[in-house]
């Protein structure tokens, strides 16, 4: 996962995937990804993160290393704002790291212009997997992508600002959003201001907006890649949120500006300047280190009946079309995703591992906290169905969402004619990529 909101990102997806297009991605190398050379054999491995992955995959490099004493791993390295850039000008290059870590926002957009390989083809282990994080990774069918990670929306509660402002902690089986709101409400009114009940809850990420969607019934993407969503399970968002800001329990629009772009570590929930945000449940680790305080997670209200949660894939591992080394490649992403190794090294850095082996293997070394965010997705039930893969053409679905987000809270649209533009626009955007 990514140190962000439901996941904070510098929007250089459109930079990225323009270069992308105008490079001849694809094409196989012709090797074998099954046969493993007894030859010397070096690949690259590219990734995103701060220096606490950096550490932990130079440590899985050296393990992975002395198991396989002639494959060299050569790691690159980003922060989330240059990675696609960095990794678009290298596929247009014909320079694609061999092991890619890729995002779900982009898989479509690699994966349709045949820049990645079938891991279908290959002898990575799936059967720990849990089967709806492999769907995660499917493109038009095919395994493009290994899911690492799982994640779920999230209320992030600080259980230390409710006890001094005298608040209970809600029912999470129960609860509604009237209810959350009314709780928002206390937590500012108790407080006499010094905090607000909540900071924003959905307007700024893929995961919000789906599960909005879904508790309508809907859907954002029809398996073709269509946008589908109603307009009206959008502006109904906006329109709670307005409403609790409105009553007092929500940081104001320009409040939310300021923590969104805060970082994780200084945002309103880090300086318990809020009580309650939404968040992926992983975050809780990097929120509680740097607020100090005790927080716990709730599951978001649900309509009676509906599931509308869904999982997130945290991030995947998948391997360049144009590999010289396929196998190996293979060999070094079945050794991070699937081996008692790499698991207990990367830990849950990259988020909740979605092979259920190894989270069973790394648990009894966890924090607190990490395994709260473990028992957090033991407790919530998924809908029925998997949303696809963001389509390609809608990798900056977010940055969108974000504009529209903003007009909205400004004034300076309805929810209604916002969340009708978000949807024309968005559908724009994947059809100028057909």
């Amino acid at each position: 996962m990514r140190s962000s909101k439901i996941m904070r990102r510098g929007f250089v997806a459109a930079v990225a995937v323009m270069a992308l297009g105008l490079s001849a991605c694809g094409g196989s190398s012709g090797a074998d990804p099954k046969a493993l050379s007894d030859d010397p054999v070096t690949i690259s491995f590219t990734f995103w993160g701060g220096d606490a992955r950096v550490e932990a995959s130079k440590k899985a490099i050296a393990e992975f290393e002395s198991e396989h004493k002639n494959i060299t791993v050569e790691p690159r390295f980003a922060d989330w704002t240059g990675y696609w850039d960095q990794l678009a000008t290298q596929s247009a290059a014909g320079d694609a790291p061999d092991v890619i870590q890729m995002d779900e926002l982009y898989l479509s957009s690699y994966a349709q212009r045949g820049a990645l390989l079938d891991l279908g083809t290959t002898n990575i282990d799936t059967s720990n997997t849990d089967a709806s994080a492999l769907e995660l990774g499917k493109v038009d069918g095919k395994q493009y992508a290994l899911t690492h990670s799982v994640g779920l929306s999230a209320i992030v509660a600080n259980a230390d600002l409710f006890k001094k402002y005298n608040v209970p902690l809600p029912d999470d089986d129960t609860w509604t959003w009237d209810d959350f709101q009314k709780t928002a409400d206390a937590l500012t009114k108790n407080s006499k201001g010094a905090i607000h009940g909540t900071d924003q809850i959905g307007g700024y990420d893929a995961l919000s907006l789906k599960y909005w969607v879904r508790a309508d019934g809907g859907e954002v993407f029809d398996e073709n890649g269509k946008v589908v969503m109603d307009p009206a399970s959008l502006a109904k968002m906006w329109e709670f949120e307005m409403g609790v800001q409105k009553s007092g329990g929500m940081l104001s629009p320009a409040a939310i500006t300021e923590s969104f772009n805060a970082g994780i570590s200084a945002e309103a929930m880090a300086t318990n300047k809020v009580a309650m945000s939404h968040h992926a449940n992983t975050q809780i680790v990097a929120l509680a280190a740097a607020s100090g305080q005790h927080l716990v997670l709730l599951k978001l209200p649900e309509p009676q009946g509906v599931h509308p949660q869904s999982l997130k894939a945290g991030m995947y591992w998948t391997i360049s079309s144009s590999s010289k080394h396929p196998a190996e490649a293979a060999e070094f992403v079945d050794f991070l995703a699937n081996s008692d190794e790499g698991g207990k090294i990367l830990g849950v850095e990259r988020g909740v591992p979605a092979n259920s082996h190894v989270r069973e293997v790394i648990k009894p070394d966890l924090t607190d906290n990490d395994k709260a965010a473990i028992e957090y997705m033991d407790r919530v039930t998924p809908g029925d169905t998997v949303p696809v893969v963001t389509p390609n053409g809608a990798s900056t679905v977010e940055a969108i969402l974000q504009r529209y987000t903003q007009e909205v809270f400004a004034g300076k649209t309805s929810p209604e004619d916002g969340a009708k533009a978000f949807v024309k626009e968005l559908r724009g955007e994947i059809d100028a990529a057909q």
